[in-house]
């Protein structure tokens, strides 16, 4: 509580000088604003869905048991000031962005990039979930991957962008092997694949486990974790990323507008800053 009530007079004293030096600068209402906002993450808590509260107003949407929407709002988080490390195990070079790591492992052969965690993360649930039937995707090539067929030793022979598929492995359903799959896709998919390849969805429609893409190379996404909304059905969602190079997945805080950080507005074919990454023409898209 007293460390509370410093930091509250601390931050108080700093707005009082910007006033005086600087008293039309747009940064004073950013100091005010994050004030505001120190009351919506909870650093005690390890999970999403308590790690951040909402704002005045707003309420959390509701979801269905056992559905991917409830899996990512109670994905499980390390504790509060937890570092963001690189595939290498070093660490980024930038930890202001972000209020939680993910409990995802970084594989050291660099591959886990932006997209590739997303894909990870959807795919784990299905597993999870004994959904494995569902777990496929497209290669920029257009070609489309499936876990099933991967398990029964089925690989792809790439030329160019030619690609076909014959069984030259032993079957093999073990969870190691899924891994292996992963890596595969890592390999041949990213942003452009799921661009082309994933239902397009407006902002209005929003829902968690939607993500907002840049598709290209480079290009970058970033997936919804939590939503919530108030009594004019106004949205706002909690964003979480991979990056480029491979490193931890982590709950972006919001830049731009501290006084709801870490939560976001999010609308169509907005310039909406997240963490690093800027994306021109918010564009959003559905897994299947």
């Amino acid at each position: 509580m007293k460390r509370l009530v410093i930091i509250v007079l601390l931050s108080v004293i700093v707005i009082i000088v910007g006033l005086i030096l600087f008293p039309q600068h747009n940064s004073v209402k950013t100091i005010a604003a994050a004030i505001e906002s120190t009351s919506l993450v909870n650093k005690d808590s390890l999970t999403i869905n308590g790690r951040v509260n909402i704002p005045k107003g707003y309420r959390r949407v509701s979801c269905d048991t056992g559905s991917f929407e409830e899996y990512l709002r109670n994905y499980k988080l390390k504790p509060f000031g937890s570092k963001i490390v690189n595939y290498d195990g070093s660490k980024y070079f930038w930890q202001g962005g972000h209020i939680g790591i993910l409990q995802i492992p970084v594989p050291k052969n660099g591959l886990q990039q932006c997209a590739d965690a997303l894909i990870r993360i959807r795919s784990e649930y299905l597993w999870d979930n004994n959904r494995k039937d569902e777990i496929g995707f497209n290669f920029t090539s257009g070609h489309y991957c499936s876990w099933n067929g991967y398990a029964k030793g089925h690989r792809p022979r790439i030329n160019g962008n030619k690609v076909s598929f014959h069984k030259t492995a032993s079957e093999n359903h073990s969870k190691a092997n899924f891994y292996n799959y992963l890596n595969l896709i890592y390999m041949y998919s990213g942003t452009l694949s799921l661009y082309n390849e994933l239902e397009s969805v407006k902002a209005k429609d929003l829902n968690i486990g939607d993500m907002l893409i840049k598709g290209g190379s480079p290009g970058h996404i970033v997936m919804i974790s939590d939503e919530a909304i108030n009594k004019n059905g106004d949205k706002i969602f909690l964003l979480i990323q991979g990056n480029t190079p491979a490193q931890s997945v982590h709950l972006v805080k919001n830049l731009k507008d501290a006084s709801i950080s870490p939560w976001y507005h999010l609308k169509n074919n907005a310039v909406i800053p997240v963490s690093n990454y800027t994306f021109s023409s918010a564009k959003f898209v559905r897994f299947k």
